[in-house]
């Protein structure tokens, strides 16, 4: 677990990249399986990848997406899972984040 400063995190790509990347990626790997592995890669690759997390105070973080997502993600957009999986990835990165910093031990 990683010491958290919320003064820090302004400065999250100094501070704490690691911790960022190791969120994104668990993210990642918890969904492997799960949903067609071209819809999560490229969501993983078009959209989140130029995502931004924020720390909202009280243990809570939110991930916020680029504009137009689906014209980002290109022909995985069309798929049915799109919608399902860019929601299951935020949620897993935002839960990661708590369980890293320690705010949410059962992430």
């Amino acid at each position: 677990m990683t010491e958290f400063d919320p003064e820090k995190f302004e400065e999250k790509y100094v501070y704490y990249f690691e911790e960022l990347e190791e969120a994104y990626s668990a993210a990642y790997q918890q969904l492997h399986g799960q949903y067609d592995s071209a819809v999560l890669r490229a969501i993983d690759r078009q959209v989140l990848s130029e995502s931004e997390p924020f720390y909202d105070g009280d243990g809570e973080f939110r991930v916020e997406l680029p504009e137009n997502p689906r014209e980002r993600a290109g022909a995985a957009a069309e798929h049915e899972q799109f919608e399902a999986v860019l929601e299951a990835f935020v949620d897993r990165i935002e839960r990661e984040l708590r369980r890293i910093f320690g705010f949410d031990e059962t992430a």
